[in-house]
């Protein structure tokens, strides 16, 4: 499993209860003397606090693991990180205790990071030109890895696009949905942007419909929770809004502000994701039916992930 990995990239805090109970949030420390940090149930983050910059936090802890880039499901975590000294990076598989199972050269910048429901498919997005969505130059590759059987997706590009796209196509914001081989995510060509459903097993994808950007699967899955650009236009920055896949109905969300993140449902009413800002980054929510106003969960963060585990 390790050798096709290898040669295939190669070629290429706080603890929340939402709705019932009060959302507390403060600064995380530097350092921590408790337990060490594991997957419970509960808001995770990366740090960009200059003390703990690129460490996993939660529940006022710190763990030694450092990631660009972090999600977990079901138990099962992936972590983007950076490969020593120099401009590479690395896909890493992690256990319940966060150590370290499987991990292979991952060819890009990190840039999203997704686990279907069951914890058995890692996703990833890089950008392998540029460095922004909104630069006009960009081009990404979105990857999943099948961890039971080590089956590797390197590019969406290599699968069917129904109706047909141009060779310029880029896909990124991979989120799953709970049957281990179907998923939506993004795809540009010809200087738009839609929402698609694909099979991994299939390797196919189909359209849905333009403008979505960075979708998030709702817990139930008759939702999509996605960024979109400002009339349009990707410099003037993103809106937050709700898709209703029955429907077709969007509604857009309280944050007004400009957020470039793929959403995290925080649980079937309330969104999570991260707010950048000159010097850093803060972790929000805001209501999943575009009532209510935005809060701060978790300063000093990013790449936020929420575990509800039985």
């Amino acid at each position: 499993m390790r050798t096709k990995l290898v040669v295939a990239a190669a070629a290429f805090a706080v603890l929340i209860a939402v709705g019932i109970g009060v959302i507390r949030h403060a600064r995380h420390p530097a350092v921590t003397g408790s337990a060490p940090l594991t997957l419970q149930s509960g808001l995770y983050a990366v740090s960009t606090a200059p003390a703990t910059q690129g460490h996993l936090i939660s529940d006022g802890r710190v763990a030694a693991l450092s990631c660009s880039r972090f999600y977990a499901a079901a138990a099962t975590g992936v972590c983007l990180r950076p490969d020593g000294p120099l401009a590479t990076y690395q896909v890493v598989q992690l256990d319940a205790q966060l150590r370290e199972k499987d991990k292979f050269p991952l060819v890009g910048v990190p840039n999203r990071a997704r686990v279907s429901p069951s914890g058995r498919l890692l996703a990833w997005t890089v950008f392998v030109t540029g460095d922004s969505y909104n630069n006009g130059k960009f081009s990404t590759r979105a990857g999943i890895l099948d961890t039971v059987t080590g089956d590797l997706v390197g590019t969406l590009e290599d699968f069917t696009v129904t109706p047909s796209a141009g060779a310029d196509r880029n896909f990124w914001g991979i989120t799953f949905t709970a049957d281990d081989d179907h998923f939506y995510a993004t795809m540009s060509t010809r200087g738009h942007r839609y929402l698609v459903y694909g099979s991994i097993s299939g390797r196919s994808v189909s359209v849905v419909r333009g403008g979505v950007e960075c979708p998030s699967l709702s817990p139930d899955g008759t939702r999509i929770a996605f960024k979109s650009a400002v009339d349009g236009d990707p410099a003037r920055g993103w809106r937050l809004s709700v898709l209703t896949l029955s429907t077709g109905t969007v509604v857009p969300l309280a944050e007004t502000r400009s957020v470039d993140d793929q959403a995290v449902w925080l649980s079937s009413t309330t969104v999570g994701y991260a707010l950048h800002r000159p010097g850093g980054s803060d972790v929000w929510s805001v209501p999943a039916d575009g009532s209510g106003t935005p809060s701060l969960l978790l300063a000093d963060a990013e790449s936020p992930t929420y575990l509800a585990l039985a």
